[in-house]
């Protein structure tokens, strides 16, 4: 199966392929802001899997984590929709809503919640977090 995520002009694209490895929301305050809107809908696939098309200009900083992170958008239309960090060199993210596919694979975790709006129901994941979502061992 492939997936085309583009931005809001079209000119930047992420080709996925096959099914993400997680999807997930993300109530952080950095990613309301990034965002502009209450949370963040993200897929996470392996590098390999995505092929990135397009001229995109890239904001860096660091995450809660304490590793740097990429995101990847249109400088046309000042679209994000990838974004990729140091703490797992091997994957990426790719914000859902760019994918504009209503039959995208619903999300199965919730993190920063401690952030998240009152107003917002997250019944559908199966694992909450009152913050980051810690490592898997």
């Amino acid at each position: 199966m492939e997936r085309t995520a583009e931005c809001h002009c079209g000119s930047l694209r992420a080709i996925a392929f096959g099914d993400p490895a997680q999807v997930d929301l993300c109530h952080c305050k950095a990613c309301q802001r990034r965002t502009g809107t209450a949370f963040h809908f993200g897929a996470t696939y392996l590098k390999d899997r995505v092929r990135l098309e397009g001229e995109r200009k890239i904001y860096e900083r660091d995450g809660d984590s304490g590793h740097c992170i990429r995101f990847h958008f249109c400088p046309k239309c000042g679209s994000n929709i990838y974004w990729e960090g140091d703490s797992n060199l091997a994957v990426c993210g790719i914000t859902v809503g760019s994918f504009a596919d209503p039959n995208f694979p619903l999300p199965t975790y919730s993190q920063w919640e401690d952030s998240k709006h009152d107003w917002i129901g997250v019944s559908i994941v199966t694992e909450h977090y009152p913050q980051g979502r810690p490592p898997r061992t």
